[in-house]
């Protein structure tokens, strides 16, 4: 019997588990894994990790503000994590900060002290920042500290070259949110290549390739296994447990998709973004425009959601 496709898909690809329940991440055996503040949530409502609210609270100590709890919640999520994926964890700013630079790089260094001060060396860490112009600028200052960075809610060809010209380490795209974006305006159904996020990400990949920048990509928010199985051969596909289980259970062939040595030939054009130009290119892009900044309102949400949940334990 062949093996099945998950494994079939590692072959080609870095597997990340898009999940902030570590306890579902071991049968699956990630590289690398990533959380956002919907992720820690979902997790930190479970009872079987109520134990890490509570040490994050005790941790974080008694005059602390709700911030420094969050961050030690974060930081304890990313911990664990750690003891089961042999590569890195990514950790998400708090996404109201999405377009203050300075506040972005003053949080992103804190939650780095905070995982050196638990034995955690930074080379281990990714800090997610919103693909706005800002988290860029942040991100870019931050790679010169050698802090590295996932540039995540991103959406546009533009966010992309920007991330790769401030040298990013990573970039999430996220795929499936765009599928969705197209599926509401147009009304049709996508699949397979013609699927809108899987051609953004190939996009992408082929330019990146091409030009030799190199931020890794990492496809994401994937709604089905035909997209994931559409990049195969991406640098890295961040995948949630249930569709991990999905292509574990299949033993269909898996073929190369994105490929590296293919890309040199693709017909693209380089360019390059300043400051208005990106914003002119985001604002012409209905699509990235709208996304990322529902992404940010819904992660901003959460992160409010998860602060009154820490304010009841904290009595």
């Amino acid at each position: 019997m062949s093996s099945n496709q998950l494994e079939q898909l590692k072959q080609y690809t870095k597997i990340v588990a898009d999940t902030g329940d570590f306890a579902s991440m071991k049968q699956y055996a990630p590289q690398d894994a990533t959380t956002n503040p919907s992720l820690i949530l979902k997790a930190a409502v479970m009872p079987v990790y109520s134990y890490l609210v509570d040490k994050a609270i005790e941790d974080a100590g008694a005059d602390a503000t709700l911030n420094s709890v969050i961050d030690q919640l974060l930081v304890l999520f990313g911990c664990e994590i750690l003891k089961i994926v042999p590569g890195r964890v990514s950790t998400e700013v708090d996404a109201r900060l999405s377009f203050d630079t300075e506040g972005t790089i003053t949080k992103a260094r804190e939650i780095i002290a905070l995982y050196e001060k638990a034995g955690i060396s930074k080379d281990r860490i990714l800090i997610k920042i919103a693909s706005t112009w800002e988290g860029i600028k942040a991100a870019e200052a931050l790679e010169q500290e050698d802090i590295y960075c996932n540039l995540t809610l991103l959406f546009s060809f533009a966010q992309a070259v920007a991330c790769a010209e401030a040298k990013v380490q990573l970039i999430s795209p996220f795929v499936g949110r765009i599928l969705d974006w197209f599926k509401k305006s147009t009304g049709q159904e996508f699949s397979g290549a013609e699927d809108p996020g899987v051609q953004s990400v190939t996009e992408i990949y082929n330019y990146y390739k091409k030009f030799g920048h190199a931020t890794e990509v990492m496809g994401a928010s994937f709604r089905n296994t035909g997209e994931i199985l559409e990049l195969a051969g991406c640098d890295l596909l961040t995948i949630s447990p249930n569709l991990l289980g999905e292509l574990q259970d299949s033993t269909d062939e898996v073929a190369l998709k994105l490929d590296a040595a293919k890309a040199a030939d693709a017909d693209l054009e380089q360019v390059s973004f300043d400051e208005k130009s990106f914003r002119l290119a985001m604002n012409e892009d209905a699509m990235a425009t709208e996304k990322t900044a529902e992404g940010i309102r819904g992660f901003s949400a959460d992160i409010v959601k998860l602060e009154k949940m820490l304010q009841q334990k904290q009595g």
